[in-house]
């Protein structure tokens, strides 16, 4: 931050006038600058809320609730397990002679009234909680990437268990990146039931924020959540602060329940684990072309995924995770940083809002196969339509590559400054009667320098009204070359290395020890 600044430094030091010099004058405000902030003033922050951007007009609105609705009642979802069944029925669902579960619209109705609101998402870390209430924006990975991208020798190869450590390692150490969802599969992992252990410690072992991990097989979960218990230092402890949640695909899209997802489910979430129900048609393909369409299929799955929680547990607590993906039409392959792609997440968000429900919905995947131009411009679009709709949990945000095939971890380092640059354009501009106030205007224009860089305004403001990215270059040309023409990659593999070298193991190394004892770890 500090050189980003020293070109305004060295003007107010050269044109201030010597009555409004300060003592110890450019090193002492350096020296200020570098001191931490505090949370609440900083210029960005997790949770601000969101929602300016509204891509559906509220007839719109109305008319895709209807549809998910009509949907729920006439077609209905196949392929429930028989315990599902028996919740679905017993709540009030009916199964048709052709197997199918449909659903009245007042159960659906009921089941709303009764869904969780304004819930939290622990982490081990209670700053890092998340706050999943009205518009508020979150940004974190997600995805389960096969490859590890080398931005350098621009090879693919398998991800790893320790690659999934190391990304969690680096959201750790990085501010605008608010949770960690796996990020990729651990293909050096053979057996299934180790690589959920393997990804569920490797999240927990790198970071304290809160963690998001799935399950291969219902019969994985015990184990799974005996490794929890053992970091929360108990079940009680657990439940009372569950730090991390099920990314859960109950649904195959069209109008399916994934049997083993469901089964899953069901035993998580009376285990007290926080659930994100998550339907991920690609509209072209397994939901239909209409961007309006694909939004209604994605919402009456959630809403059935709704009334599957709350007979579960009444108020259990979930996230409306409509997460729609784009085809290139042309090709049939998906498209996540496309336009459409977009307008997709910015408009299930809207939906959040209407059903008044903790959502979540992907953004910030590139097709692009490296962190390039390519990929600024996708993660760009797709990151500030989602924030500035309000959605709460943005997932994929950072990393993400060809299409969710490929991570990158410099392209982590990256995103944060990208997040950085989109939570600002969430916080919006603040009108204040201090800030409209005409009084720094006089002291400049009137007899002042004819210019505001050192005036007491501008110092007040240049940290918490303005935010200044780590790896992006802001130097002039000349400031360029004298510096050795850096590049932005370089910067950025600098910057991971650095993270890497001080990053460690986020569990007690007596916690640590015993998990490794009892399980068998792939990662150091």
């Amino acid at each position: 931050m500090n050189d980003d600044l020293t070109e305004m430094d060295r003007l107010g030091e050269s044109c201030e006038p010597s009555r409004s010099r300060r003592s110890g004058g450019r090193q002492a405000r350096v020296a200020m600058r570098a001191a931490p902030l505090a949370d609440d003033v900083k210029p960005v922050r997790a949770g601000m809320p969101g929602g300016q951007y509204k891509p559906l007009s509220e007839v719109a609105v109305q008319q895709i609730h209807a549809a998910a609705l009509d949907a729920l009642e006439q077609i209905g979802l196949s392929q429930a397990p028989p315990s599902g069944v028996k919740l679905l029925t017993d709540a009030g669902a009916i199964q048709g002679d052709d197997g199918r579960i449909r659903f009245p619209r007042a159960l659906v109705e009921d089941m709303l009234t009764i869904a969780a609101r304004n819930i939290t998402l622990h982490a081990r870390d209670p700053k890092h909680d998340l706050h999943l209430t009205g518009s508020n924006v979150h940004y974190g990975t997600a995805g389960a990437a096969v490859h590890i991208v080398d931005p350098v020798t621009l090879d693919y190869r398998e991800s790893t268990a320790q690659d999934l450590y190391d990304a969690a390692r680096l959201v750790d150490n990085l501010d605008n990146i608010h949770f960690y969802q796996r990020t990729m599969v651990c293909r050096d992992v053979v057996d299934n039931k180790e690589m959920d252990l393997n990804t569920l410690y490797g999240c927990l072992s790198g970071t304290t924020k809160h963690v998001g991990t799935s399950f291969s097989d219902p019969s994985h979960v015990a184990d799974c959540f005996e490794m929890l218990h053992m970091v929360a230092g108990g079940e009680a402890e657990w439940r009372d602060r569950p730090f991390v949640s099920n990314s859960n695909c109950f649904v195959v899209p069209p109008m399916k329940f994934a049997e083993e997802s469901c089964i899953t489910m069901e035993d998580c979430i009376r285990r007290g684990m926080p659930m994100l129900l998550l339907s991920a048609g690609q509209a072209g393909a397994t939901a239909p072309a209409p961007i309006a369409l694909t939004i209604v299929q994605a919402v009456a799955e959630c809403l059935a995924g709704v009334v599957y929680v709350n007979a579960i547990r009444p108020g259990a607590p979930a996230i409306f995770g409509t997460w729609p993906f784009v085809s290139d039409l042309r090709t049939g392959a998906m498209s996540g940083g496309s336009a459409e792609q977009a307008l997709l997440t910015a408009g299930c968000a809207q939906m959040h809002r209407f059903y008044d429900l903790p959502g979540g919905a992907a953004s910030g995947i590139s097709d692009s196969k490296l962190p390039d131009m390519q990929a600024g411009w996708e993660q760009g679009i797709t990151n500030a339509l989602a924030g500035l709709a309000g959605l709460n949990m943005c997932y994929e945000a950072v990393g993400m590559h060809a299409s969710l095939l490929g991570f990158c971890l410099e392209s982590l380092v990256l995103g944060d400054d990208l997040l950085g640059q989109t939570m600002r354009l969430v916080r919006g501009i603040d009108v204040t009667p201090d800030t409209t106030s005409l009084d720094a205007m006089k002291e400049v224009c009137l007899g002042g320098p004819g210019h505001y860089l050192g005036s007491d305004q501008t110092l007040k403001l240049m940290q918490t009204e303005y935010i200044y990215p780590k790896s992006a270059n802001r130097m002039s040309p000349k400031e360029w070359n004298e510096a050795g023409k850096p590049l932005l990659l370089d910067t950025a593999i600098a910057r991971k290395n650095a993270i890497l070298a001080k990053a460690g193991c986020r569990v007690d190394p007596e916690i640590d020890a015993a998990v490794r004892a009892r399980f068998n770890i792939y990662f150091k």
